[in-house]
């Protein structure tokens, strides 16, 4: 059974599930296997690979045929050209995040292009409203990765910012299944984004350790680290390492992904930063994405049905 509301019709998918633009991991080989489940699949920029993109979204058109789009990480841009990078892509759909909304929205929008911008708070949601944004993915601080260090909870934020706009949302922090996912529409979020369980996914890029230590996390294992800056806060898994930069952050904290790919691809988990949502406590397998998405929908679809009938039934 398909979803149809605002997000499907925006992003042209039969599910309003997004990949969530991970440096390094988002690319064709998981970004492709979402799509083809009816999400929508997303092409990281933040690397700053740009060449490597191109050949990347190359080969998501080889792999399939369904939407997907690209994300501009705009605290990661080297490139002034960024956006004349993106609209010659061909891709209908862009999520903006890490900055301010107001810097790219409008070419990107004359350009025919569809936005949505990252938002971890109400006053920048409001600030991506009055910048023109088609679309906000309102992202709870439970969420892996880049956070505001102010961090709000999903449960928190996601009604706030529904209630303010009546603009389409999708909610980010903490989904990883049909139950997550209909509390997310229960908020008044109309799509989902998944970061942390795409991570762990089988067409994840990453080494099969980084997999394993989501499978065998437990809740309360990650760390929130570097709220009192300089340079942004993070959401990470806990090792050694990011649990002694808990206590004592290093002086420059993106200094420490110049090592990324060691723990990436190597496995070396001590040897950057592996960014991880606490949802990470309730993955308990690494899947293929197209399962993962189909489970995700029956349980949903499963969640209201239960909730209709135990609470909606006459008598």
């Amino acid at each position: 059974m398909a979803v149809k509301n605002r997000i499907t019709d925006m992003l042209g998918v039969r599910y309003p599930i997004v990949q969530a633009p991970m440096g390094w991991i988002a690319r064709s080989a998981l970004a492709s296997a979402v799509s083809e489940a009816g999400g929508m699949g997303i092409i990281e920029t933040s690397s700053g690979e740009l060449d490597a993109i191109r050949d990347e979204i190359l080969a998501m058109r080889r792999l399939t045929d369904k939407p997907f789009g690209v994300n501009i990480a705009q605290a990661f841009v080297r490139d002034p050209d960024i956006v004349k990078f993106v609209v010659d892509q061909g891709v209908k759909f862009v999520s903006t995040s890490a900055g301010d909304p107001r810097r790219y929205c409008e070419q990107l929008k004359a350009a025919g292009l569809t936005v949505f911008h990252v938002v971890p708070s109400l006053d920048a949601a409001k600030k991506a409203v009055a910048a023109g944004v088609d679309g906000l993915i309102v992202e709870g601080g439970e969420g892996g990765g880049f956070k505001n260090p102010r961090d709000v909870s999903a449960m928190v934020l996601t009604p706030l910012v529904c209630s303010t706009f009546d603009l389409p949302v999708i909610a980010a922090g903490g989904v990883t299944d049909g139950r997550s996912m209909a509390a997310a529409f229960a908020l008044g979020a109309e799509g989902v984004q998944m970061g942390t369980r795409m991570v762990s996914a089988a067409e994840s890029p990453v080494h099969i350790n980084w997999k394993t230590a989501i499978v065998e996390a437990q809740e309360t294992d990650t760390v929130f680290l570097n709220r009192h800056g300089p340079g942004p806060a993070l959401r990470a898994l806990r090792t050694e390492k990011t649990s002694l930069y808990e206590r004592e952050p290093p002086p420059a904290i993106l200094s420490e992904f110049a090592n990324a790919k060691s723990l990436y691809f190597g496995g070396d988990l001590e040897s950057s930063i592996a960014l991880t949502g606490q949802v990470a406590g309730r993955i308990t397998s690494i899947k293929p994405v197209a399962e993962i998405i189909e489970d995700t929908m029956a349980e949903f679809f499963a969640t209201l049905a239960a909730l209709s009938q135990s609470y909606l039934s006459p008598g």
